[in-house]
């Protein structure tokens, strides 16, 4: 992961909705969720909710696959896992001992 892609996935991740609705997409891994589901807890209207779920898409935080009559979405784990991975990778510049602790929260995944 580069600069601008990091910033990309960080501004797509910049608004509550979007944000909310990936971190439930991330919960619902490896199922995902219809896009009625999310719809119904974001609180927004279809075409709303749709504008944001454009903006997650296009940053590559989520796919969408059809099953049957329903889209279904699914957070993008490695991009995920490159954007944490991009934010921490100089954190411990050759000290472990200060990456401990975020390795310790992150083996509880």
């Amino acid at each position: 992961m580069n600069s601008n892609i990091a910033l990309s996935t960080l501004a797509a991740l910049a608004h509550p909705t979007r944000l909310d609705a990936f971190r439930l997409l991330v919960q619902h891994e490896p199922e995902g969720l219809s896009t009625g589901e999310l719809v119904k807890a974001s609180g927004l209207t279809q075409s709303t909710f749709s504008t944001h779920l454009a903006v997650l898409a296009k940053a590559g935080l989520v796919k969408s696959e059809k099953r049957g009559r329903q889209f279904i979405q699914r957070a993008e784990i490695d991009a995920l896992k490159g954007l944490m991975l991009f934010l921490a990778k100089d954190c411990c510049q050759g000290r472990a001992e200060l990456c401990e602790p975020l390795l310790a929260e992150l083996a509880c995944c």
